[in-house]
């Protein structure tokens, strides 16, 4: 399945008052990943919305924290589709230090349907569920420089 690279560089905001990596950070980076995920697919979030009437709403999300991040930390956070059902895709995300994973976790979101009578899920198109399921690698490097949330 595709998948993609995001480099973050922690800030002295994202620290805690012990200057460790404070835990909600680490939602906030998914919810980037996964925005760069879709641009990197060609599917911004902004993009689908203007083209197609979908948003793309976050309905489950979990973290599993290993280590701690300190600031000035550069991670790295790999974004991989998991699992594509009907109406859902379930994006994986693992983040390194120095090449070391320091915490991992999901984010599921929904494909939605805005139009003016609300929004509603909707079927996943044939031409989508063929980008996201290409087994294709954007490293960070390609995909935008460093990122400072």
């Amino acid at each position: 399945m595709r998948s993609n690279e995001l480099e973050v560089l922690v800030n002295w905001g994202d620290t805690d008052k012990a200057g460790i990596v404070y835990y909600p950070n680490f939602f906030k980076w998914f919810d980037i990943a996964g925005h760069q995920f879709f641009r990197s697919c060609d599917l911004s979030p902004a993009k689908l919305e203007e083209e197609r009437g979908i948003i793309v709403p976050l309905l489950d999300v979990q973290c599993t924290f290993e280590k701690a991040l300190l600031y000035d930390d550069l991670i790295t956070i790999h974004t991989q589709v998991e699992e594509m059902n009907r109406k859902t895709i379930k994006l994986r995300h693992v983040v390194y230090r120095d090449g070391k994973r320091v915490a991992y976790g999901y984010e599921v979101r929904g494909w939605v349907e805005q139009s003016a009578e609300g929004i509603k899920a909707v079927i996943i198109p044939e031409d989508v569920k063929t980008i996201l399921s290409k087994n294709i690698h954007v490293k960070a490097d390609e995909n935008r420089p460093r990122f400072n949330a």
